[in-house]
């Protein structure tokens, strides 16, 4: 998912989530038959279009051809079941959505038993085949029961080059790329619009000299995932969970700012996929009976996650004391993103950097360790408070700044980078302190009450995206 194909979608669903059921956008009124059908017309239309068959059939027809393919089979003759597999898969045999997944499941029985009896020469040749039809590849391991590391080994082997295809990645480009060059969209518009949907002024903010849109500076350097940010980010709010051959990365979150980050952040690395609920609670806003809860996913292979996903206290330290300062800063910027807080108290004329890990969880060894490694690094001194549910490596006034200078570059969560950007222009004394004021008073949310910043993360994406504005006009 990506948001040069996600506006309809959102849309769509908030339409649907809202009703709370399904809507039907173009049917026929029950009040308007709508035009009328012109016999010939209709005629010629059933002509043209030749009746398909039905699932019985179909079911019917791949049943035979497995029958086929079994004799073929029995008689060690290869390239009549290559000619039958072929013929299965043509009639849509292997899909289980189409003729039930007892059918399907004997086509990759069929698909099993010839590559076990066949020779290097004719598993290549399978290989080859199921290519060219446009088998995916977690089809064709598990039907010949490989894993993705042997199976990748095996086309190797057979010279089989099965990412040259167009992949759904290689499409969104391509849409993309029409769309900046037909419409104008850009990364900056959806940035500037995400800002508009929250009430925040970019143009008062560039006048100012103040860039809010600079988060997304340097965030395609994070398509390669070994940039320490990566872990940094890991250790807060990404999470990480093994399945089977993959490894899935997820984001979730019900606000506006974190939907459009979370679906920017991800997109770097690959094509994404958008899952929407509702969410049961949501404590931290009481005056909210519901939240529309966005769940955005990246599957991995396991050799691209370069980090270890469960780490002790001591392999954590080992690693960040391995890494350069650019990296470490790296690392401080990615869990700042994550489960981090920057924040000026008027009242005391204050700034503070904050992260938090919750209480007796494996989050909680990572403020101990990143106390030290600043410490000694950078020699920018923290302390550790208890709150209620969580607690919190803090960094203030003059501590905060010069951890700010550190790692802002790093930063990409829109509204933390944003407010980072504020108070830097304010201690280099490039912005009077009123003007602060005016600024950082945009940044805030409100407590006790609703905050468009809040619980709109789907409304927010509906906003962005490009189908929105390449109709005549804001919806």
């Amino acid at each position: 998912m990506n948001l040069g194909n996600i506006g309809a979608l959102v849309m769509h669903r908030s339409e649907r989530i809202a009703a709370g059921g399904f809507k039907i956008i173009n049917g026929p009124s029950k009040k308007d038959k709508g035009p009328m059908v012109n016999e010939e017309d209709q005629e010629l239309s059933n002509k043209a279009s030749p009746p398909q068959p039905t699932q019985a059939g179909r079911i019917e027809t791949c049943t035979e051809l497995i029958e086929q393919a079994r004799r073929c089979l029995e008689s060690n003759n290869k390239q009549c079941v290559m000619r039958l597999i072929e013929e299965l898969v043509r009639a849509d045999c292997h899909n289980g959505h189409t003729v039930g997944k007892e059918v399907a499941d004997k086509v990759k029985d069929v698909v099993h038993e010839v590559w076990l009896v066949s020779d290097n020469e004719h598993r290549c040749e399978l290989l080859s085949m199921l290519r060219s039809l446009g088998m995916s590849k977690n089809w064709v391991r598990e039907a010949l029961g490989l894993n993705s590391k042997d199976l990748n080994k095996r086309l190797v082997k057979c010279g089989i080059d099965w990412e040259s295809k167009a992949t759904r990645n290689d499409i969104v480009k391509v849409i993309k790329s029409l769309l900046r060059e037909r419409f104008g969209w850009s990364e900056a518009r959806m940035c500037e619009e995400m800002w508009k949907f929250v009430s925040i002024d970019v143009d008062t903010f560039r006048r100012y000299g103040i860039e809010p849109c600079a988060w997304l500076s340097g965030l395609e350097l994070l398509s390669g995932l070994r940039r320490p940010y990566w872990l940094g980010l890991a250790r807060s709010d990404l999470a990480i969970r093994e399945l089977d051959d993959i490894i899935r990365l997820k984001l979730d979150t019900t606000n506006a700012i974190d939907a459009v980050f979370f679906l920017t952040l991800l997109d770097v690395i690959r094509m994404l996929s958008l899952v929407i609920t509702w969410k049961k609670k949501a404590p931290a806003a009481k005056y909210v009976r519901k939240a529309i809860a966005l769940s955005f996913r990246v599957d991995l292979s396991p050799n691209e996650w370069p980090w270890p996903i469960k780490l002790s206290v001591n392999e954590l330290e080992k690693i960040l004391n391995s890494l350069s300062d650019e990296g470490l800063a790296m690392f401080i910027a990615g869990l700042l993103d994550g489960d981090g807080t920057v924040r000026y108290e008027f009242k005391n004329d204050y700034v503070a950097v904050l992260i938090s890990a919750c209480k007796d969880c494996p989050k909680m060894v990572i403020l101990d360790v990143l106390k030290i490694v600043i410490a000694e690094r950078f020699g920018i001194i923290g302390s550790i408070k208890s709150q209620r549910t969580a607690n919190v490596l803090e960094f203030g006034g003059e501590k905060a700044v010069r951890l700010l200078r550190r790692i802002i570059k790093y930063m990409h969560h829109p509204l933390r980078r944003l407010r980072a950007e504020l108070l830097l222009a304010l201690y280099d004394g490039r912005i009077s302190r009123e003007a602060f004021e005016k600024l950082y008073e945009m940044t805030e949310y409100e407590y006790g009450g609703p905050d468009i910043k809040r619980n709109h993360g789907l409304e927010a994406l509906a906003r962005v995206a490009p189908q929105t504005h390449t109709h005549g006009g804001q919806r």
